[in-house]
């Protein structure tokens, strides 16, 4: 339990820190009673704040837990769920993981990755998405919209391919629809997906927590599935990373790194609007 309490008060740190600011003076009286809830935010600006975290979140694990782990012997797969399985999630799927955990969150955020040439048939961008998604992979810059049949606000984020590790997993793997796919190269987009056109302070920061959560519960998730295995050998779990040798670091160390490189501008966003 005293694991559990300390991963999430890392989770709560934005909450906790724009608390501080309504409550000692940064906003007047007069609107301190209306701060959680009066529209602060442009769906726009909340989609690109979140965008940015998972940014740093997925460059962390993929380039210092599975480019550094493979060299340490660790295991990747897309079946690593599976009992006869002794791996951790691709990157990919490690998105796809906070994925799922926002969609049980009561937080009615949309996330999801697809591309031109996905691995899986379903993932490939159809309509007025692949019609964006070619100007994102000409200039780079997000693709925002209204999905008039989801009735959804939508969002889309260039996916680079930025490790060695995204490159020879997607070129060497057997349903892949492209393997020529080089260092640099535009893989595919994040969509994300927002019922409102505006966020209160309030409703913005559930949206920072829920990704905050889904990470944490994808990657605890990981280190459990280490705890079964049988035939690996593990990696010992505590405060290093693979760079080092045989090791990974546990939520809080893992999280922690991640706050450190991200929640400094998501904090200036959030307190610029004021």
């Amino acid at each position: 339990m005293e694991k559990i309490i300390k991963i999430y008060s890392v989770i709560c740190i934005i909450a906790i820190t724009m608390s501080c600011f309504f409550s000692c003076g940064g906003v007047p009286e007069d609107k301190k009673a209306s701060a959680g809830t009066e529209k602060a935010f442009s769906v726009e600006e909340v989609l690109e704040m979140v965008a940015k975290e998972n940014d740093v979140t997925r460059t962390l694990y993929t380039k210092a837990i599975v480019g550094k782990g493979k060299k340490q012997g660790m295991k990747f797969d897309e079946d690593w769920r599976k009992d006869d399985v002794e791996a951790g999630p691709l990157p990919a799927l490690f998105l796809r993981g906070v994925a799922t955990s926002i969609k049980k969150s009561p937080v009615p955020l949309g996330l999801y990755l697809g591309s031109d040439f996905p691995i899986n048939a379903a993932n490939k961008f159809e309509g007025q998405q692949a019609v964006l998604f070619e100007q994102i992979k000409k200039d780079q810059k997000p693709q925002f919209f209204y999905d008039d049949d989801q009735k959804l606000h939508t969002a889309m984020f260039v996916d680079l391919a930025s490790a060695g590790a995204c490159v020879t997993c997607h070129n060497d793997h057997a349903q892949t629809a492209k393997s020529d796919w080089k260092l640099g190269d535009v893989m595919g987009a994040t969509t994300w997906q927002y019922p409102k056109d505006s966020l209160s302070y309030k409703e913005t920061v559930a949206v920072l927590n829920s990704y905050a959560k889904g990470t944490v519960d994808i990657y605890m998730e990981y280190l459990d599935e280490i705890e079964a295995f049988e035939k690996s050998e593990k990696p010992v779990i505590g405060d290093k990373w693979p760079e080092e040798g045989n090791y990974l670091p546990t939520a809080e160390v893992f999280l922690d790194s991640v706050k450190k490189l991200s929640s400094y501008e998501t904090m200036k966003h959030l307190v610029a609007a004021k």
